[in-house]
């Protein structure tokens, strides 16, 4: 992959933005199956197999890749057994945990959001 320019609009809108508590935040979460996957998660250890199961319309790939950026980002831990064949959980960190009531104020406005638009 290519590397960007230092004093690119690209790479002075991602310093400027990254300032920012609530978009920093948002950017860690953002995409489309983050959310989802957090939200799973939630319920304790999961495997590889079983997200997949939960998410019958995402790639491996995609799901491989969602999992990694959370792992990085903190919000994931992965853990891998010693075993044949190998046995992998992820569970969400205590960072990660700290979502939850977010996550259902958010759903609860989503839902309001919702009625009133299909009203």
């Amino acid at each position: 992959m290519g590397s960007r320019k230092e004093n690119s609009t690209y790479t002075s809108n991602e310093k400027f933005i990254i300032e920012c508590n609530l978009t920093y935040a948002v950017n860690k979460i953002g995409g489309r199956w983050k959310i989802l996957i957090i939200s799973k998660l939630e319920k304790g250890k999961m495997r590889f197999g079983e997200l997949k199961k939960e998410f019958p319309y995402i790639t491996e790939r995609m799901l491989t890749l969602q999992l990694r950026a959370l792992e990085h980002d903190g919000l994931v831990k992965r853990t891998v057994y010693a075993e044949v064949p190998p046995r992998v959980e992820y569970e969400l960190t205590e960072m990660a945990m700290a979502f939850g009531p977010i996550f259902q104020q958010l759903s609860e406005w989503g839902g309001k959001h919702r009625k009133l638009r299909d009203a």
